[in-house]
Formats: C-alpha cells, sequence, structure tokens
C-alpha cells in the first residue's frame, strides 16, 4: 500500500493527546526525549496536564502538536505502516519535512517552537484598538469566488490563508477587515461565516514580521534533499530541495495554504491511501471532498493506528 502520512496544523490539539502512544512504545518516548532535550521543554507535562488553554498558546500548540504528529508516525512504522510520502497542513508541514529527511528530528523541534514564538510576538504587537485580528472560515465559497469577493470590495488587510477544500476557505485579517467581510460572502452565497479561535491571522501579510525574523532562523538550519516526496502549502506540489524547502518554509509564514492543490497532486502521483497522523480527524474529513476512492484515514492514536 502507497501510503502517504499526512501531518495536521494548530487547532488539532487537545489535553492528554499523545500518552497512549507514550506508554505504549519506547520508540515514541525517543520522540518526546529528543524535544524536551532540543528545546528545554518538559513536554510530557505540558501534553499530559496542560490544560486546554494552555495549549492553545501559539509557543505552546507548535511543539505540542509536532511531538505527538511524529510519534505518531513513529508508532505506525514501528507497526509496519510504511511512509511513501508526506505531506502537513500548516504547522504540520514541518512534521513532514522531518519524515522525508529534509530536516533532522533534533532540529525540527527547536524551529517549530520558534515559529510559535515569533508568530506569537508578531500577533501582539498588532493594532488591537478595533479588536484583535483573526480569522474566519466561509462555508460554501470557493477559492476563485472569494478571490473574486476581496477584489470586489476592495477591502484592505483581508486574506486567503486556507484553501481547506471546494467548499471552505479560511480568511484572516483585521477585526475590521473580516467584520466587513461577512455581509458580501453572505450575499455571495456561503451558509456559514464563522470567526475562529486564533491567536493570530496566519498566512497572511499581517505577520510579515513574523516572516522576516524566522527567515533569519531558518538560514541557520540545515535543509538536506528529501529522501521521500514531500509537499508544499505554497505551491501544492513536490518540494525539489533542502534550498528549496528552505525557502518555502520562509514563504508559507504570509502565504495561502494550498491544501486542495496539495490533494490532488497526491492522488495524481498514485498514493492509494492517506494517514492522518497526528491528533484529530479535521485532514480525514477535508479529504472527502478531493479523494474520491482513496480514503484517507485517521492515524493519531494508539486504537486508530491499531485497527489500520
Amino acid at each position: 500500500m502507497k501510503n502517504c502520512f499526512l501531518f495536521p496544523g494548530q487547532g488539532a490539539q487537545y489535553p492528554g493527546m499523545g500518552k497512549d502512544l507514550w506508554e505504549k512504545s519506547e520508540k515514541v518516548k525517543e520522540v518526546f526525549t529528543c524535544a524536551a532535550d532540543s528545546t528545554g521543554i518538559d513536554v510530557e507535562t505540558l501534553l499530559f496536564e496542560g490544560t486546554e488553554e494552555e495549549l492553545k498558546s501559539t509557543d505552546k500548540t507548535q511543539i505540542a502538536i509536532t511531538v505527538v504528529s511524529l510519534s505518531a508516525a513513529a508508532y505506525l512504522q514501528e507497526r509496519g505502516v510504511a511512509c511513501a510520502g508526506a505531506a502537513g497542513f500548516s504547522l504540520g508541514e514541518y512534521s513532514a519535512l522531518a519524515i522525508a529527511g529534509v530536516i533532522r528530528m533534533e532540529d525540527v523541534f527547536p524551529l517549530v517552537k520558534t515559529r510559535g514564538e515569533v508568530m506569537e510576538k508578531a500577533a501582539q504587537k498588532l493594532n488591537k484598538g478595533s479588536g484583535a485580528p483573526g480569522m474566519a472560515a466561509v462555508i460554501g465559497l470557493g477559492y476563485d469566488k472569494m478571490k473574486e469577493i476581496i477584489g470586489q470590495t476592495g477591502i484592505s488587510d483581508l486574506y486567503i490563508a486556507n484553501y481547506n477544500s471546494p467548499v471552505q476557505i479560511v480568511l484572516s485579517g483585521t477585526a475590521e477587515a473580516l467584520a466587513q467581510a461577512e455581509g458580501p460572502c453572505k450575499e455571495a452565497g456561503a451558509k456559514r461565516y464563522i470567526k475562529l479561535k486564533v491567536s493570530a491571522p496566519f498566512h497572511s501579510d499581517l505577520l510579515k514580521g513574523a516572516q522576516s525574523e524566522f527567515s533569519e532562523v531558518l538560514h541557520s538550519c540545515n535543509f538536506s534533499d528529501p529522501v521521500l516526496p514531500v509537499y508544499s502549502n505554497v505551491t501544492g506540489k513536490q518540494v525539489q530541495s533542502g534550498d528549496d524547502a528552505r525557502q518555502l518554509c520562509i514563504d508559507q509564514i504570509c502565504s495561502t495554504v494550498r491544501w486542495v492543490d496539495e490533494e490532488k497532486q497526491l492522488i495524481a502521483d498514485g498514493f492509494k491511501q492517506c494517514l492522518e497522523t497526528g491528533p484529530g480527524k479535521v485532514l480525514t474529513g477535508l479529504w472527502k471532498y478531493v479523494g474520491g476512492d482513496i480514503l484517507c484515514k485517521p492515524a493519531g492514536t494508539v486504537e486508530q493506528i491499531e485497527t489500520l
């Protein structure tokens, strides 16, 4: 079976995640130890005792999800489930790059820790005089229609952050921009317009400050050429080299996550099954809009993995 491991992004976290994997596998304990040693964070306490509020903070969320995602990958491989390719949604792309040999395990945890810190800091610096900037999910509109609405309305500081599915777009923007966009979206046929509980306007030019700061960090880290096919949020296509991967990680901070394009590319490249390798079932749900006869299954817990 030609499996592609799909790694979830921020928002998939929940208290206690990963404990079943940690209790079951020495390989998973090695992942936890690597994360703790390379970041100085007591990841066991964070994951097993951290509250929902603590795990929502971007600087903690990113390391927590990456630990659990790579732990799930380790357990899958320990159980004989081979990885033939990898893709990740936003933050999840770093787990994909690690599995594909682009970033070393001992480097990926400090990278995502720093990524979370610079994004959190950039968000706190944004003007919150008229309310905090953030994100909104638009259900029932496609990518091209959303681009048309943004162009026609001329709303400034409004961006397409995520191309989640053919009928689901996520916007980032200032509080004012998101408020202004709701009416035109509903008039164009959106079924729902949902403000999301996030700490920053991810994947938008509002995080240019974070992008600039994180660029310096990425240039100090070694990026190797992929040993497995791995896919980019920015282009929706395979990453060709380590140098390309580094630049795409820089671009990803402010670029749209083109998840639908990645899904279509995975199908075109002949994958027979996708496994959501990490917490939650968001990517499994999104796959249903595009995947056709090719299944995506959740594989982030011991029970899910052992029933594959």
